[in-house]
């Protein structure tokens, strides 16, 4: 009997990982499309520590196609070789990312990979991100070697240089959710634009778009993603610190990471113990508004210290919060999660 468990699709990637942790994932089958608005994830039995809305039956399920690891074996390479390969990787575009820190032969390993994904082009070893403007240390491995890309996800096209401009492939459900929550005639600010990573979706909606960023190899793309995505008319772009930006806002996104401050980033604190970011959306956001605040926290303070950072900082504002949802977005690294908070600002 093929069990999955029906879920949104907005949750997906996250009750994946649930699923993988909890030891029930079925990763030998595909996740296949249970409606518009959900998928079904293929499991070995029901679970109970990760939530779900209902379990179906599959009938004639797909199979995954050989992994790299299966391929790797036809190819000769020992277990032992195979182990210190990489486990996990994402396609952008035409390019694929993956970490290659203890992995023998590497380029062979690219080329397997490459050919598990004919779509691809070119194969990145993934480094760090450093800098104030969050460079990305990538190199090339296989292939092409042509880091410039189209992706797309969900309708929405971001072009970028992944060798330039930061990407992360596990924000995909956090992208695809800013884009179904807002709404036509929305006055939204993004504090933290980038490329147009959640301001793309929110303004192919019809909201009113103003996205910020300091970067300018990102703000390039940025403008260049508006109208790739024909939303140039609603999408406003502004090239500096969003700390200095007027806007008046029914939405503000810190998709900043570190935006509370007190994080993994380090930032030049004010005397209110923050970088001064969340007095900027105070200022921007409406009265009755919705802040959306990215957070990474380690497991043992969750939901603790974002939640207490906020509250305190609305409360120097003279603004009361009310938290409408907690949401983990990824792992950020051993230990720390990728978390967004949803609260309604009066």
């Amino acid at each position: 009997m093929d069990l999955a468990v029906v879920v949104p699709k907005p949750d997906s990637e996250a009750r994946i990982a649930d699923l993988e942790a909890e030891g029930v994932y079925d990763d030998a089958r595909k996740v296949r499309e249970h409606d518009a608005e959900h998928v079904e994830l293929p499991v070995t039995e029901r679970p109970i520590e990760t939530g779900f809305e209902r379990v179906v039956e599959q009938e004639n399920p797909e199979l995954r196609a050989p992994g790299l690891d299966d391929l790797l074996r036809e190819r000769g390479w020992r277990e032992a070789e195979r182990d210190r390969a990489p486990s996990s990787w994402a396609v952008v575009g035409t390019v694929i990312l993956a970490d290659f820190t203890d992995c023998p032969r590497p380029g062979k390993v690219g080329d397997a990979l490459l050919d598990l994904h004919s779509e691809a082009d070119t194969v990145l070893a993934r480094g760090g991100i450093d800098g104030e403007h969050r460079e990305p240390d990538v190199s090339v491995v296989a292939g092409e070697g042509d880091t410039e890309t189209v992706h797309t996800e969900h309708g929405t096209k971001y072009a970028l240089d992944l060798s330039r401009v930061m990407f992360a492939p596990g924000n995909k459900a956090e992208r695809a959710h800013m884009g179904q929550i807002t709404s036509e005639g929305e006055r939204v600010l993004d504090m933290f634009a980038g490329i147009g990573y959640f301001a793309l979706p929110m303004a192919r909606t019809g909201a009113s778009v103003t996205a910020v960023e300091k970067n300018p190899e990102s703000f390039r793309y940025l403008a260049e993603n508006a109208q790739l995505n024909g939303v140039s008319e609603n999408l406003d772009c502004v090239l500096g610190d969003c700390r200095d930006v007027d806007s008046e806002a029914d939405r503000v996104v810190m998709g900043y990471y570190d935006a509370l401050g007190g994080g993994p980033v380090d930032e030049v604190e004010t005397s209110e113990g923050g970088p001064g970011y969340l007095d900027a959306a105070l200022d921007n956001l409406v009265s009755g508004g919705v802040l959306h605040v990215h957070s990474a926290v380690p497991e043992a303070e969750l939901w603790e210290r974002p939640e207490s950072r906020l509250r305190a900082g609305c409360e120097r504002a003279g603004r009361s919060v009310e938290i409408e949802a907690r949401r983990r977005v990824k792992s950020h690294s051993a230990g720390v999660e990728h978390v967004v908070l949803d609260a309604r600002i009066a």
